[in-house]
């Protein structure tokens, strides 16, 4: 989201922190010039000892954008409900033609003086530090956490249907083997008993 002036395009149009105590954090907005004027810009806080503003004062030039770096410093406590009363002001008035940094003055910025200036409010919002995604143990790199899944539920599933029916089968082989056994052996006893009568007769 920006906000559009008549001299400067900011955007965003509010100073996102992801908070973390005794932690020091940065954020950037970026001032976009459209117009055919070289226009100046100065960064003003409500706070000034809690924030480091680089550039704080700076020329964009014609159809061109500058970047502005806003670092907060590491704080002790988080704020009560985690509401930031922080305010930035930018403000941005026409320079003349090939102008530098160093050409641009307070008394610039005076609205007294009949000075056009524009001023944009920033307001200061902190939001929850982006966690790091977890990682399953065990899992190799390149790997999913669903592919580990797959890896280590269904194939060893998988694996465990196969040395039962391997195991179902060999009992199959060993039933076959006793029967066999049994079969042969009735088989031979008969022909012994009938042998045996034969010779008696």
């Amino acid at each position: 989201m920006s906000t559009g002036g008549e001299l400067l395009q900011i955007e965003p149009v509010e100073l996102q922190f992801p908070f973390e105590l005794k932690k020091q954090i940065s954020c950037s907005m970026q001032l976009t010039n459209k117009s055919d004027d070289y226009v100046a810009f100065k960064v003003k806080t409500t706070n000034p000892k809690k924030y480091c503003v680089r550039p704080n004062t700076g020329i964009v030039m014609p159809h061109s954008a500058s970047d502005v770096t806003v670092t907060m410093q590491a704080q002790k406590e988080a704020p009560p409900d985690m509401q930031c009363k922080d305010k930035f002001l930018l403000q941005s008035v026409v320079t003349s033609p090939g102008a530098t940094a160093k050409d641009i003055t307070p008394e610039m910025f005076y609205k007294e003086s009949g000075n056009y200036v524009e001023d944009c409010k920033l307001k200061v919002v902190y939001v929850p530090p982006q966690l790091p995604s977890p990682v399953r143990e065990g899992s190799e790199e390149g790997s999913s956490p669903r592919a580990s899944v797959s890896e280590n539920g269904v194939g060893k599933t998988s694996e465990f249907n196969n040395i039962s029916r391997a195991y179902n089968e060999q009992q199959d082989s060993s039933s076959e083997v006793i029967f066999m056994f049994k079969y042969l052996f009735c088989s031979v006893s008969i022909n012994i008993v009938t042998m045996y009568g034969l010779q008696s007769e």
